[in-house]
């Protein structure tokens, strides 16, 4: 009854202790952009003695490293007990705080599955020309343990990118133009985070309808790019002005239409099923014959998922491949076998034997 309460809400309070009133095993993700720490000692000023917005809230102040640290273990504790078994955590930061979070992560039991960097397409530059331009954030991704069966949803991540493998280097912009949140012509929120960014977080991590949770939720991102992509969320943000900010946006923000929030199944997913299998199991019995797609091509099971064509002899994808004069073949969509009149793909045997299973 509790989490029903918790969906697609924000809150206005101190993160831990609300943390602590929310059930075990409730969220699928949790994004933390938790405080940096940043150590800045003095005001950053430009080459035109301008005063440059940085990070100086009060809420981004510690004592020391030894404070902090303890700050970091009290969410950390509180956020693995909430996460699903199965779920999965991103945690952002700087050079300033990354290091320290990511050692907590591993002493509590997470289990680390990736650092991504998000490379900022326009940072900020070194006004001194004392060190490099500062121009990325380090993302940790870990689920709740090593045994976690995490989502991830490696065909729609490989489709954003142009069908090549999504890296552990991001290249984003940040938030900038319209998406910046502004009273009176100054930024409401000293580190807002793109869209973009939780866009392709949310994505990856998440299936439609899961259960979102920021603990820091600032300017309110998390929360509206998972309205926009059909998740329930929920959000904690201590300071009045940014939850104000958070609601009002949130609720100007509109969900993508349902028959656009499918994504591309995830292959890795599904349950294998070796050819072999559909042989045993009597679903297509040796001696059947299958064809190309044209039927041009013929040749015929054998009592151990093997198929004999001509001379040759092999796994479906082997033969298929021969015949191409390719390295490789996906023999399921390569062979059909014949039902009345038509010709349908074996693949679809698989999948009826997936969907009994």
């Amino acid at each position: 009854m509790f989490e029903k309460n918790l969906k697609n809400k924000i809150i206005n309070g101190d993160s831990i202790m609300e943390l602590k009133k929310i059930p075990n095993d409730t969220f699928d993700l949790i994004f933390a952009d938790p405080p940096y720490n940043l150590q800045l000692r003095n005001n950053l000023i430009r080459p035109d003695r301008s005063k440059v917005s940085a990070v100086n809230d009060k809420w981004d102040k510690f004592d020391s490293f030894a404070t902090y640290d303890k700050f970091t273990t009290s969410w950390l504790i509180e956020c693995k007990r909430i996460l699903k078994k199965n779920g999965s955590i991103w945690i952002i930061g700087s050079y300033h705080n990354i290091f320290r979070v990511g050692s907590k992560v591993q002493d509590l039991g997470f289990w680390i599955l990736n650092d991504v960097i998000w490379n900022k397409n326009n940072p900020m530059p070194n006004f001194k020309g004392t060190r490099f331009t500062n121009a990325h954030e380090t993302l940790i991704w870990a689920s709740k343990d090593k045994n976690s069966r995490y989502t991830f949803n490696y065909q729609s991540l490989k489709c954003l990118n142009d069908d090549l493998q999504m890296r552990s280097t991001w290249n984003l912009p940040i938030c900038n133009s319209n998406e910046r949140l502004k009273e009176k012509g100054q930024k409401v929120h000293s580190t807002q985070k793109p869209e973009s960014l939780l866009h392709r977080i949310i994505l990856a991590s998440t299936n439609k309808s899961d259960f979102i949770l920021d603990p820091f939720l600032g300017s309110g991102t998390t929360a509206v790019v998972a309205k926009k992509l059909g998740r329930n969320y929920c959000g904690i943000e201590r300071e009045k002005i940014y939850y104000e900010a958070a609601n009002k946006r949130i609720k100007n923000t509109k969900i993508i239409e349902d028959e656009y929030l499918d994504t591309i199944k995830n292959n890795r997913s599904k349950p294998r099923i070796p050819f072999g299998s559909l042989v045993e199991l009597g679903v297509i019995k040796p001696g059947t014959e299958i064809y190309d797609q044209k039927k041009k091509i013929n040749a015929k099971i054998m009592v151990d998922g093997s198929i004999k064509y001509q001379k040759s002899e092999g796994s479906i994808h082997k033969i298929a491949a021969k015949i191409l004069g390719a390295e490789s073949c996906n023999g399921w969509t390569y062979w059909h076998y014949k039902t009345g009149n038509t010709l349908r793909p074996i693949d679809e045997l698989r999948e009826r034997l997936r969907a009994r299973n």
